[in-house]
């Protein structure tokens, strides 16, 4: 991608949208994103984070950007505001508020727990949202539904399952995922979600902190789901800090089940990478599967 022939077109947009004067004078790659190319721009008064991907990718930075504006106005935890976005023939881009971020500094944890607390009170009357969006570069299918174990089935399990297949991932996994999927209201059966504003993707290397110390999240996959959906994830590809638990658990504790129905959520964030990725995820896919059986009886 030969980014830096945009640059004055990129430029002109910031200026046009913040009614100010902006030149990318130094530009630097930031390591760090397997989807899009980062960089920090700055015209050495004003800094700015974008995010460079082809053309085609434009209706994921919009989404994005929407989801970023929806967790920011719930006026829960802070997030990187979204400042332009558009394309070309070439290139799409997302143009966001730069945030100096810390992660090898210790930061306010129990912020994060209580903020997180905060957003998943906030709700909507149906699962889903008025947008699609992507979970890593997959589509992810946000169709509003009353029934969050059919949303689940249909949009989540069925959706990556179906993607599964048709990367020649057929045979134990299917039956199996079949088989889960029309069992899965026994999950439910002491349990009524609420559908609450989600996050979408909380793994350890979507938040961090700023050098105050104050909790940053950013790439969402915003939906409004389960709530145990994100906290699921919070303990899937390396736990957050232990005060990050201990403040969500004091402020909203988790109901009963969870620790079966964690299995349940992370599994599609497998299924995801299995389709990303392939290689081990496969058989970590079908172990998961086996367990919430077994569950079942």
């Amino acid at each position: 991608m030969t980014a830096i022939t945009y640059w004055p077109e990129i430029s002109a947009q910031i200026s046009t949208t913040v009614n100010m004067p902006f030149q990318a004078k130094e530009i630097a790659a930031i390591g760090g994103g397997c989807i899009s190319e980062t960089f920090k721009v700055s015209d050495e008064n004003k800094n700015y984070f974008v995010k460079l991907n082809s053309a085609s990718c434009l209706p994921m930075f919009e989404a994005e950007a929407a989801g970023l504006n929806e967790i920011y106005h719930s006026y829960t935890l802070r997030v990187p505001s979204p400042i332009c976005w558009g394309k070309n023939n070439n290139q799409s881009w997302l143009v966001l508020e730069y945030l100096n971020l810390n992660k090898t500094s210790s930061g306010d944890a129990a912020a994060l727990g209580f903020g997180l607390a905060a957003m998943h009170r906030i709700h909507a009357e149906h699962f889903g949202w008025v947008f699609d969006n992507t979970i890593g570069n997959t589509p992810q299918t946000n169709t509003l539904t009353t029934n969050w174990v059919q949303f689940w089935r249909d949009h989540r399990l069925g959706y990556q399952l179906k993607l599964a297949k048709n990367n020649g991932y057929a045979g134990k996994l299917q039956k199996l995922g079949e088989r889960l999927m029309s069992e899965l209201y026994i999950f439910f059966d002491n349990a009524s979600p609420a559908a609450s504003l989600l996050h979408g993707d909380l793994w350890n290397g979507n938040f961090s902190f700023n050098t105050e110390g104050q909790p940053i999240i950013y790439d969402p996959a915003v939906y409004y789901g389960d709530r145990e959906a994100d906290i699921a994830m919070t303990e899937l590809f390396g736990m957050f800090p232990t005060a990050f638990y201990a403040a969500y658990r004091d402020d909203y504790p988790l109901d009963s089940g969870y620790n079966t129905r964690k299995t349940l959520y992370n599994l599609y964030h497998i299924l995801n990478h299995l389709n990303l990725f392939g290689g081990s995820y496969h058989h970590q896919a079908e172990q998961m599967m086996k367990e919430l059986l077994v569950e079942i009886g």
